[in-house]
């Protein structure tokens, strides 16, 4: 991560984002996880056009990497790489590594 800090990259979170929100907790998961698809693609849409970013805690999940995959192809974009965290879902871990996009811990420690 120190590697990516030193890069200007826009870096985003959906809990930032939901701070900026005005707080009302939603009723279901259900509910939260669209409140929290629809706040990250206003930013995914208003964001500048080959603008480099560094997502944290999103895609947190299998859906949640689908339909960011379905954004990109709508922007006609690609992801250059993931990095997952220790805490990352085992799902999207493997949805990414079929993509070959998932970088492993111990090929950056050779970088």
């Amino acid at each position: 991560m120190n590697q990516v800090r030193s890069l200007n990259l826009e870096h985003v979170s959906p809990h930032r984002l939901l701070r900026k929100e005005i707080s009302r907790r939603a009723a279901t998961a259900a509910a939260e996880e669209a409140n929290r698809l629809a706040l990250m693609r206003r930013w995914f849409f208003a964001r500048k056009p080959d603008a480099g970013f560094v997502l944290s805690e999103f895609p947190a999940t299998l859906l949640q990497a689908k339909v960011f995959d379905e954004w990109l192809d709508v922007r006609d974009e690609a992801l250059n790489a993931v990095i997952a965290g220790p805490d990352a879902d085992e799902s999207v871990i493997q949805h990414y590594r079929t993509l070959g996009l998932l970088q492993e811990t111990g090929i950056l420690a050779l970088s």
